[in-house]
């Protein structure tokens, strides 16, 4: 995995109570588990992890945890039955990109899905902004959209400098 194998704790950071948390928070070494998770809801899902890290900033891997969290759900959600989704952590000097693809369909799809609990269909919900604010949060920049040949695919470019 090209994050760094300790964690990264958050010492101050509020949990979802407004409790003080001493929680590490999450990165890129815990994609495993949420790939695990993918699978257990019965989805085909692989991690593919591509160079090695530098110094990545614990808030990059945070956000970049957090988008691809978001993408998984929202492939158990909206995708219909995929055949499998693909979740590719790229990490270059200076930059982290993390893509989710599936080839399910979207949510065109959520008409003849009878796993959807009723959730807007329509994409006015708010996990795409969460993640296009994220991204923005540190200088990237996020693309999603239908995927070339059928599915959806996420896309996030985290730039974290040199020696951060």
């Amino acid at each position: 995995m090209c994050a760094r194998p300790e964690a990264h704790g958050r010492p101050g950071a509020r949990d979802d109570d407004g409790v003080r948390s001493y929680v590490p928070a999450h990165g890129l070494a815990d994609l495993p588990s949420l790939i695990e998770d993918v699978r257990a809801a019965g989805v085909p899902a692989t991690l593919y992890v591509e160079g090695a890290a530098g110094s990545i900033h614990a808030g990059v891997e945070l956000s970049a945890y957090r988008v691809v969290q978001e993408a998984l759900t929202n492939v158990i959600k909206h995708a219909g039955e995929p055949t499998r989704v693909d979740v590719t952590v790229r990490c270059l000097p200076g930059s982290l990109t993390v893509e989710v693809t599936d080839d399910g369909r979207g949510l065109a799809a959520r008409a003849f899905d009878v796993r959807t609990d009723g959730a807007a269909a329509n994409g006015t919900g708010h996990g795409l902004i969460g993640m296009r604010e994220r991204v923005e949060l540190w200088g990237g920049e996020l693309s999603v959209g239908p995927a070339p040949g059928g599915g959806y695919r996420v896309k996030a470019l985290l730039p974290y400098g040199d020696g951060e």
